[in-house]
């Protein structure tokens, strides 16, 4: 049995289990007859069927093909009409359980139809002197069709919502792990991005014989390497939010430190508060994007109430290699927030991000 069937199970068994009660009826008749010893095991044996069929095979048919289902309920109607053949009416009553597997496993329609043969046959033994109690079975079978059917609609409508819960976990699972490649794609390719240039310029000005200001490098990179290394674990936990602020220092360092002029904001008020984390990502992407693939010499980044734009005069990112998914990341951030990011070549060369939110987003 799969996950998927559970639900179903446990209505199905729990419902039709009291009604294995009523099977004490035909074997009591099964008893009383006139019958050989033989002929009297095998009606038991038939009987034992017909009560395990009903209770154990429509949760596991639930959505088997159709064929596999008529099979059943046709199986289950040879049976009693033997055991009806050779024992009498009374057995009739047998056909309730083939009218409630009919209700769980076949459509509406033509479950409605299985009880009619049976109770037309009960009406006809009763005009024929059969035994009164022969009515009620016809009144059995309606009763036992028709909240059959209702508790067959309860368990398709716990399958759907069982699936739909299942749909729902597997999304989510799926937003956190792009969350958190998005996530650590911005914080790990900034991060090392800078250690790597400043740690390039250690390398340099230890050659160049100024090992102060090699330390002084190598103490920024030891310092971004913490940090950076605080944020992945904020990252994974989920708890770590970009600044705006934080990032405009973290470029302006990041700039300088790959030599390239730094035309920078030096404050962040005329941002919206509601939108300067987001913009905080894009200005972190748009940086390390300057930084590794543009080959500018100047960069400049201006804000406002809902944007920001960064602009170099390096190569595009068709003549350098392609930003990797860093644009892929910021259009999903904007998007989520009803944003856009436009990117693209400036007529005079260099090559601009704009990112922007529309204010009523």
């Amino acid at each position: 049995m799969t996950t998927n069937t559970a639900p179903r199970m446990r209505s199905w068994e729990l419902f039709a289990g009291f009604f294995l009660l009523f099977l004490m009826f035909p074997v009591y008749y099964l008893f009383e007859a006139d019958r050989p010893v033989a002929l009297k095991i095998a009606g038991l044996a038939g009987i034992g069927i017909v009560g395990a069929t009903y209770l154990l095979l429509p949760p596991r048919l639930f959505e088997a093909r159709m064929w596999q289902r008529l099979a059943l309920i046709l199986g289950q109607a040879v049976l009693i009409v033997l055991i009806v053949l050779v024992f009498g009416v009374p057995f009739l009553s047998l056909f309730v359980y083939v009218a409630a597997s009919a209700a769980v496993l076949l459509p509406v329609w033509l479950a409605v139809l299985v009880p009619i043969g049976p109770s037309v046959a009960a009406v006809h033994a009763v005009l024929n002197g059969g035994p009164i109690w022969l009515a009620w079975i016809v009144l059995a079978m309606l009763l036992s069709t028709f909240s059959v059917l209702g508790l067959a609609e309860l368990i398709r409508g716990n399958i759907k919502l069982y699936r739909e819960q299942q749909q729902a976990a597997l999304l989510a699972v799926a937003e956190e792990r792009a969350r958190l490649a998005r996530d650590l794609h911005d914080v790990l390719g900034h991060s090392l991005t800078t250690i790597t240039l400043k740690a390039g310029l250690a390398r340099r000005l230890l050659e160049a014989g100024r090992p102060e200001a090699a330390i002084a490098e190598v103490t920024d990179v030891e310092a971004l390497s913490r940090a950076a290394l605080t944020d992945v674990r904020a990252t994974v936990s989920g708890y770590r939010e970009a600044s705006l602020v934080a990032e405009l220092a973290g470029a302006r360092v990041a700039l300088q430190a790959a030599g390239i002029t730094a035309d920078l904001p030096h404050a962040v008020d005329n941002v919206a508060p509601r939108h300067q984390q987001v913009l905080a990502y894009v200005l972190r992407e748009g940086v390390t994007n300057v930084l590794r693939h543009s080959g500018a010499t100047r960069c400049e980044v201006r804000f406002g109430l809902s944007w920001l734009e960064i602009r170099d005069d390096g190569g595009t990112p068709e003549q350098t290699g392609g930003p990797g998914t860093g644009l892929a990341g910021l259009t999903e951030r904007l998007a989520a927030v009803g944003g856009t990011v436009d990117a693209g070549p400036l007529p005079a060369g260099g090559f601009r991000l704009r990112a922007e939110i529309e204010e009523n987003a």
